[in-house]
């Protein structure tokens, strides 16, 4: 019997060998690495006293050590979770030599800390005030873009002066309230979907230097906007009449040097417009003669 007995644990063995085998062999070092999308940059800010996080992707190409420069593309809500990856990912497409909509440019994703705080200005509606008690911080954060940001990224990498800004939602505000109030820091402004019902639209009233025949740097805006509705506000406002209005207000410039692409996409929402919006975007800004 002890025969038997040890002549079936044999036979067991035999077959379950292979498969024990096959189980190990999963966990032997293969060939695999990292894909490699970007860099991860650190900046301290005195203007924000804290750290911010930069993705930053670097077209196919870039050497420290040529002289060929690069537009830069400072990228709001920039975090990897957030719109770093697919903005990088269209800017790369748009470059390709046999599409060429696009010079190959350089993608600055910032981080995102706090968008309440950095991305609105004070209100005067008091219950916003209550309901977010972070806000009203966007001096400050212009005042990183301008003096810090900017400064950093044109010491560290080669770059060209053309310098885009790329802004959703609140971060469409943001992208607004630079275009009115210091419109020479960027030369493009890509605008989707902006908070313009914050503080009742008042950014509409800005007597902006933009406006003005004096103006005189080139300057390209696009607006997208999708069927989104009413806002989260008191006193009822809709997201498309605001977009349409800041149009409008930018048209009546009386500047020579200002382009404005106003686009209304009614199959998209506040949620899904973001990557149709900047495709859209970079068509309309960098349209492709054929010869």
């Amino acid at each position: 019997m002890q025969n038997e007995n040890m002549k079936f644990l044999k036979i067991y063995l035999l077959a379950f060998l292979p498969i024990i085998s096959s189980g190990q062999n999963t966990h032997q070092p293969t060939n695999s690495k990292p894909f490699v999308l970007g860099q991860i940059d650190e900046i301290q800010s005195t203007q924000l006293a804290e750290t911010r996080i930069l993705n930053i992707y670097l077209p196919e190409g870039y050497a420290p050590e040529d002289t060929t420069r690069y537009s830069v593309v400072y990228l709001l809500d920039g975090s990897k979770d957030e719109d770093f990856i697919h903005v990088a990912g269209l800017y790369q497409f748009n470059s390709f030599p046999w599409i060429n909509r696009v010079s190959p440019s350089i993608v600055v994703g910032i981080a995102t800390v706090d968008r309440r705080r950095d991305f609105t200005y004070p209100t005067t509606i008091q219950k916003d005030k209550e309901k977010y008690k972070t806000t009203g911080g966007s001096d400050k954060f212009i005042a990183f873009l301008e003096k810090e940001l900017q400064p950093y990224i044109e010491k560290k990498f080669k770059v060209t002066q053309s310098k885009t800004i790329i802004g959703q939602s609140l971060g469409g505000l943001l992208a607004t309230e630079i275009l009115l109030k210091k419109p020479a820091l960027f030369n493009e402004y890509i605008i989707i979907s902006p908070s313009i019902w914050w503080d009742n639209g008042s950014l509409l009233n800005i007597n902006s230097a933009i406006l003005q025949e004096t103006f005189k740097q080139q300057t390209k805006v696009y607006i997208g906007v999708g069927k989104e509705g009413l806002t989260p506000t008191e006193m009822p406002r809709v997201m498309e009449v605001d977009a349409n209005l800041l149009a409008e207000k930018l048209r009546s410039s009386k500047s020579k040097n200002l382009k404005v692409y106003f686009d209304y996409l009614p199959e998209e929402n506040h949620a899904t417009i973001s990557h149709q919006a900047l495709f859209n975007a970079l068509r309309l800004l960098n349209p492709i003669v054929r010869e």
